[in-house]
């Protein structure tokens, strides 16, 4: 099957298993796209200075959810935390943490398509990361008249026979309109501030509104940043941040950057490291090497109490046997390098892959320390190959909002850090990236 020429720009080049899709799309409606998170729930303290609540939401991203919230309270952004970031074209519930806004306040809050409930004070904030996993149950439409139950069964049952899929980064990672965020964050990384600049501000993607891309093409042959203020709208409000500096001082691109959200900044080089992780990834499965079992010279987490350990372990042949033995139960997983400065190799087969891809790029664990934005630098560290599914369901159903026809009802969870649409393109196998 054929692989998306928009999944080749962001580093996957692969499926992992060979039969027909049932093709279709995404997101028609976001409450096609149900995500529950799992999270760690702070302790209960009436007289905790956390005001907890489950926080669910239809057609909004985390981040400008936040700003509203913020808004609402009149309180600054960084009162709000939350455990994870979820994607706009979707209904997501997941919990936050409010500091020092009582539970009577917040409950009156009033957002168009966003509930607040299970309020409850704690000591303790939500933090990053403090999720388990997430809980998903998606509708796919528009798929072919003829799918078959047995036609999905066979995927189904090739994702259970690996015990997963590959666990690449998503295109949300990238960007889905403009998956420009590695590039970015490749210019970063080798110190080209100017092409960082261009590759944001300009450099336009076919796929996004007509008019702004004549306006980024105009802004990439002439540097004329004066016109370009004028003439992006309103809504492009980082971009028009950036050629504000520049129409000042033209030659301050590192200024520039700097009027990015520090988080905008650091994901650029993350999702550079990530677009390395789907390259030595694909490479792995074109190698025929297994994602679901070890081999000589693989780096593993062990898994314990379903969280992944810090401390991993080389694979030799001394060890092999026991490791595989672990993985089949779940207890370990092989990882893939995410590179940075401080990165540490695997050895063997699994090794040479991510030394020729990294020797590929031309750069160097030292590019990734930057003095000049230092708060972007990364140490680097890895990351399991293998997304893992639990509880997985699926059947066809009849579309609703297509009489006569058929649509695709799949629920799974995943362990934090897996991107569903991972998932889901084994199953589907076709149309457009930005569906997914």
């Amino acid at each position: 099957m054929k692989v998306l020429e928009a999944e080749k720009n962001i580093g996957i080049n692969i499926f992992c298993n060979p039969y027909e899709g049932i093709g279709g799309k995404l997101r028609t409606k976001p409450e096609d796209f149900k995500v529950n998170e799992i999270s760690h729930h702070p302790a209960e303290n009436p007289n905790g200075k956390f005001t907890i609540a489950d926080v669910t939401a239809v057609n909004w991203e985390t981040n400008l959810l936040i700003r509203e919230l913020s808004d609402r309270l009149h309180i600054s952004r960084q009162r709000i935390s939350f455990g994870g970031t979820k994607d706009k074209r979707a209904s997501t519930t997941q919990i936050m943490s409010f500091y020092n806004i009582s539970i009577e306040k917040l409950s009156q809050v009033k957002i168009k398509n966003v509930m607040l409930s299970n309020f409850y004070r704690s000591n303790q904030p939500v933090k990053i990361g403090d999720l388990h996993g997430n809980r998903f149950d998606i509708i796919i439409r528009d798929i072919g008249n003829n799918i078959e139950m047995d036609q999905v069964q066979k995927i189904a049952s090739y994702i259970d026979s690996n015990n997963g899929f590959p666990n690449f980064f998503g295109i949300q990672r990238f960007g889905i309109i403009r998956p420009i965020t590695h590039i970015v964050g490749r210019y970063i990384v080798k110190g080209d501030f100017e092409n960082a600049v261009m590759s944001y501000i300009a450099n336009p993607i076919k796929g996004e509104d007509e008019e702004v891309y004549k306006l980024r093409e105009e802004l990439h042959d002439t540097y004329d940043f004066s016109k370009a203020l004028k003439g992006y709208p309103n809504y492009l409000n980082y971009e028009k941040a950036m050629l504000n500096k520049l129409v000042v001082n033209p030659d301050d691109f590192i200024g520039a950057l700097n009027e990015l959200p520090r988080n905008l900044l650091t994901m650029f080089v993350y999702a550079y490291q990530s677009y390395l992780f789907n390259l030595i990834l694909s490479e792995r499965v074109n190698k025929d090497l297994p994602i679901n079992q070890a081999v000589v010279g693989d780096i593993i987490f062990p898994i314990r109490m379903n969280v992944l350990d810090a401390k991993v372990i080389l694979v030799k042949k001394s060890n092999i046997k026991k490791i595989n033995k672990q993985i089949s139960k779940s207890k370990a997983v092989v990882s893939g390098i995410l590179f940075g400065s401080d990165s540490v190799f695997s050895d063997g087969e699994m090794g040479e892959i991510e030394h020729r891809i990294i020797d590929n790029e031309k750069i160097d664990p030292r590019d990734f320390i930057i003095p000049d934005m230092p708060f972007v630098s990364s140490s680097g560290l890895r990351r399991p190959i293998l997304g893992q599914v639990k509880d997985l369901e699926y059947d066809l159903i009849d579309d609703n909002l297509n009489p006569g026809k058929k649509a695709f009802n799949i629920k799974f969870e995943l362990r934090k850090g897996s991107y569903a649409t991972c998932l889901l393109r084994e199953f589907m196998k076709s149309g457009d990236i930005r569906n997914y």
